[in-house]
């Protein structure tokens, strides 16, 4: 099975985004916008990708309704608020997964998404850690075409929560404060990837 790969397409101009794909060899862009439009970056809207794509002999396939983080979903909300455990536990959702595993057997996929940065985005918070059970490499296409290996991702997003693994601290004082319960790496990813969802989830806007 090839390893899997994430992407934002961020303002990228249409001729960066395809050598950003091409550089990792990508064969198969999987967009997981749950709406496939850019209100300011048109060449990334469905139509003008699938006419664009195929040009680098690239497949392009829509799996924002499995994968998206705006399900329609009502039972994956609480007060307008996307819950990503609820999308995760869902028919839908692990359809999608599947769909991607079984396209990993023949293509180098890439989950595309807006987000420049896949720390703040449901590709990585919510679709690549529920896919980490399948022991896939993942690695996440920076805009300098760097790759970011879903590893060093987790480790940077619990360095962000303040979850990272705690320094041992030199006891100097007569009466030390007795140590904080030590939490194992597994619970701290899994607070982790809880509270960085809850941060970047869909709200659903009021209407006055």
């Amino acid at each position: 099975m090839s390893p899997l790969f994430t992407i934002g397409h961020s303002n990228h101009s249409p001729e960066k985004f395809i050598s950003l794909l091409e550089e990792h060899g990508i064969t198969a862009l999987a967009d997981v916008r749950s709406m496939p439009y850019s209100r300011y970056l048109p060449h990334f809207n469905q139509p003008a990708l699938q006419a664009l794509l195929p040009q680098a002999e690239i497949r392009y396939v829509f799996l924002g309704a499995e994968l998206g983080a705006r399900p329609d979903n009502p039972d994956c909300y609480m007060e307008g608020k996307a819950l990503y455990e609820k999308i995760a536990a869902t028919d839908v959702f692990q359809k999608g997964l599947q769909r991607l595993l079984n396209g990993a057997k023949d293509h180098r996929i890439a989950l595309m998404c807006a987000e420049k940065d896949p720390l703040i985005c449901h590709r990585a918070i919510l679709v690549c850690q529920h896919l980490l059970v399948f022991n896939l490499e993942i690695g996440h296409i920076h805009s300098n075409g760097d790759l970011e290996y879903h590893e060093d991702l987790e480790e940077r997003m619990l360095k962000a929560q303040g979850l990272q693994d705690p320094e041992p601290v030199a006891q100097l004082s007569l009466f030390p404060e007795p140590p904080k319960p030590y939490l194992d790496r597994s619970t701290r990813l899994r607070q982790a990837y809880q509270q960085q969802g809850e941060k970047i989830a869909y709200v659903e806007k009021q209407n006055d």
